[in-house]
């Protein structure tokens, strides 16, 4: 049996190959590591169109933060307004888990904290009193172990635009479905 030697810069040598004992696996990133979607809001794309984007922090609870592990989000409903120079998400549901600590009363439909440089904020109240814009959240994701929320400052579709948006839609499925086919 051939013992294992450790050699500079961490490297074992096991007869004549060196082996690294350093090296990276190659596992999925977990929550809160990497940069990972937590929920989209795909209704406000549909709905609105995006004028700008921020990436805003969030003020969460701990209960908050470990449904959001697991998944238990609905931001379809959610929007954006401001008050008193801050900016809060209201309509976001964070449904709370069952293993959530028994002294904790957990809101689900509690109003969340954004936060946002000033600069950017007094920016985004000169742009909401304009006629047309409002804020709306795209999506949340993590990013460095901190949960951020992607909100957009947009306009309100009309009808016509949200047909215009189907009928592209839909002509880039039909497109597709024929190279598919055409590669049979």
């Amino acid at each position: 049996m051939t013992a294992a030697i450790l050699g500079p810069g961490g490297l074992a040598h096991w007869g004549r190959a060196p082996i690294s004992l350093f090296m990276a696996s190659s596992q999925k990133p977990k929550p809160g590591t990497g940069d990972s979607r937590i929920a989209d809001n795909k209704k406000a794309l549909f709905n609105y169109a995006i004028e700008e984007r921020f990436e805003a922090g969030m003020v969460l609870q701990g209960w908050e933060v470990k449904a959001l592990r697991e998944g238990k989000v609905q931001l379809t409903d959610g929007y954006v307004v401001i008050r008193d120079g801050e900016l809060f998400l209201i309509g976001c549901q964070i449904n709370p888990i069952r293993t959530t600590s028994t002294h904790v009363s957990a809101d689900a439909v509690r109003t969340k904290k954004l936060l946002l440089h000033k600069e950017q904020i007094r920016r985004l109240v000169g742009k909401v009193e304009q006629k047309g814009f409002t804020l709306v959240p795209l999506n949340l994701h993590w990013k460095n172990s901190h949960v951020k929320c992607e909100i957009a400052l947009a306009k309100g579709k009309g009808e016509h635009d949200k047909r215009d948006t189907i009928k592209e839609r839909e002509g880039k499925r039909e497109v597709e479905r024929a190279m598919k086919n055409r590669h049979r």
